[in-house]
C-alpha cells in the first residue's frame, strides 16, 4: 500500500466537505434540507458580466494560455478600483497579482514567506484554511483570541506580552468572518505599527467589504502598510461570482513578486473570458452594490426573527453576509445544537466551532438563502 504524505496527518477534511456530503445524502433521501451554512452567493452576477464573458469567447486569444499575471485590464481594473473605493492607489504593473479566487492566495502566500517551525498568528474564531495551509507547510498555528467582550479585536497588549520571534505571518479579516465585526482604520494603523515593530508580514483577507457595509476599508490605505502589509480580495462575493473564481493580492512589489514565484509554478493562468467578464464587474458597478445589499437586508432581518425563536441573541451593528449570533446559556454544545436542528427541521445552520474554540456558544446563519426559504424555516419551528 503506498502510504500517504506525513504531512496529511496534521489536517482533516475541510469541515464544509465532509457536512455537506452529509447534507446531500439527507436530500437524496427525500429530506427538505434549507441550507443556511454557506456563503455561496445565490443571486447571479449583473446581466452585462454574463454578457462580456460570452462575447469574450470569439476574440483571437480567448482560448490560449493566459499571462501568470493576468491581462493587463484587468489589474487595470482592480488599480482603479481600489482607488475608486478604497482611496489605495496600486501600481497595476507591480502591486496587483490576480489569482483564481482569493483562497488560493492563502496557500501562495504561505509557501512564499514560511519555512518549517515558522509560527503563524491565527484568529481565533477564524476562517480555518490558515490553520490548515499553515500545518500542510509545517509551520506552527499560534492563535490570538477574539471574543465578544472584546468586540471580536485583537488584544494587541496580551499579544506584545508573548514571544513572537518566530512569528512571520499575522492573519488578518476585516470585515470579520464569522462575526460581522468592521474592524476600522484605527485597528489598522496600531496592527501596521505593531507588525514593522516585530517584523511580520500582515495579511488581511478582505472579500466582504461590500456586503451590507457602506463604508468599505483597506489596510493598505494606512500610511506605509504597504512595507508589512499585504491584502487580499475577491469577486466572490462582492459581484456574486464565487464559482467563476476571481481573486486578487495587492501589496509591494517585491512581495508580489515572491508570490508570483510561487503562483507561476502551479497554474497557467486564469482563463481568458472569466478575466473579461472581472473586467466588466470592476467597471461598472453603478448601483449594483445599493441593489444587491437591498435583497441581503431583507433576508437579514427575516434571519433576525429566526434567531429569536432560537432564542439567539445577535448584534445588529455588522457587516458582511452571515448573522453570528449567540446560543443562551443553558443550550447544548454548537456542534449538537445544530445537529438536532439539522435531522429535527431539516435546516443546515453552521456551528460557530468550525471557526475555532471561541466559536463554541455560537452558531452563523448565511445570507445567501431566498427570503421564501428563511420563512419555510421559520415556519418549521
Amino acid at each position: 500500500m503506498i502510504q500517504e504524505a506525513r504531512r496529511l496527518s496534521t489536517v482533516e477534511e475541510y469541515y464544509f466537505s465532509k457536512k455537506l456530503r452529509e447534507v446531500r445524502s439527507l436530500v437524496a433521501k427525500g429530506k427538505p434540507i434549507i441550507n443556511m451554512g454557506i456563503g455561496s452567493p445565490d443571486l447571479k452576477p449583473s446581466k452585462v458580466v454574463i454578457e462580456a464573458l460570452q462575447t469574450s469567447m470569439n476574440d483571437a486569444s480567448a482560448h490560449q494560455y493566459q499571462s501568470y499575471q493576468g491581462l493587463p485590464e484587468l489589474r487595470a481594473a482592480i488599480s482603479e478600483f481600489y482607488v475608486k473605493y478604497f482611496g489605495v492607489a496600486l501600481d497595476p504593473e507591480n502591486e496587483i497579482l490576480p489569482l483564481m479566487g482569493s483562497k488560493e492566495g492563502i496557500m501562495h502566500i504561505s509557501m512564499a514567506f514560511l519555512n518549517e517551525g515558522d509560527e503563524v498568528l491565527i484568529p481565533d474564531p477564524g476562517y480555518p484554511t490558515y490553520t490548515s495551509v499553515t500545518k500542510l507547510l509545517g509551520a506552527i498555528p499560534v492563535y490570538y483570541d477574539l471574543t465578544e467582550e472584546n468586540a471580536w479585536l485583537p488584544d494587541l497588549d496580551a499579544l506584545e506580552q508573548q514571544d513572537l520571534s518566530k512569528v512571520k505571518i499575522m492573519w488578518l479579516n476585516y470585515p470579520h468572518m464569522p462575526t460581522g465585526t468592521k474592524g476600522g482604520i484605527n485597528l489598522f494603523e496600531k496592527l501596521v505599527a505593531f507588525a514593522k515593530k516585530h517584523q511580520i508580514l500582515l495579511v488581511n483577507d478582505n472579500p466582504y467589504s461590500f456586503v451590507l457595509n457602506d463604508e468599505p476599508e483597506s489596510i493598505l490605505s494606512v500610511n506605509g502598510a504597504k512595507d508589512v502589509a499585504l491584502e487580499l480580495n475577491s469577486l466572490s462575493k462582492t459581484f456574486n461570482m464565487a464559482g467563476w473564481r476571481i481573486g486578487m493580492v495587492l501589496g509591494n512589489q517585491r512581495n508580489l513578486n515572491a508570490i508570483l514565484k510561487v503562483k507561476s509554478n502551479m497554474d497557467s493562468g486564469m482563463f481568458y473570458g472569466i478575466q473579461k467578464g472581472a473586467v466588466q464587474a470592476l467597471n461598472s458597478v453603478g448601483d449594483w452594490f445599493v441593489n444587491i445589499n437591498e435583497t441581503y437586508r431583507r433576508r437579514r432581518a427575516l434571519i433576525y426573527q429566526l434567531c429569536e425563536i432560537l432564542d439567539c441573541t445577535y448584534d445588529k451593528d455588522t457587516v458582511g453576509m452571515f448573522i453570528w449570533a449567540k446560543l443562551s446559556s443553558n443550550r447544548v454544545s454548537a456542534e449538537k445544537f445544530i445537529d438536532d436542528i439539522l435531522y429535527d427541521k431539516d435546516i443546515f445552520i453552521t456551528p460557530g466551532t468550525v471557526f475555532g474554540k471561541n466559536g463554541e456558544g455560537y452558531i452563523r446563519f448565511s445570507l445567501c438563502v431566498t427570503e421564501e426559504k428563511i420563512k419555510e424555516a421559520i415556519n418549521r419551528f
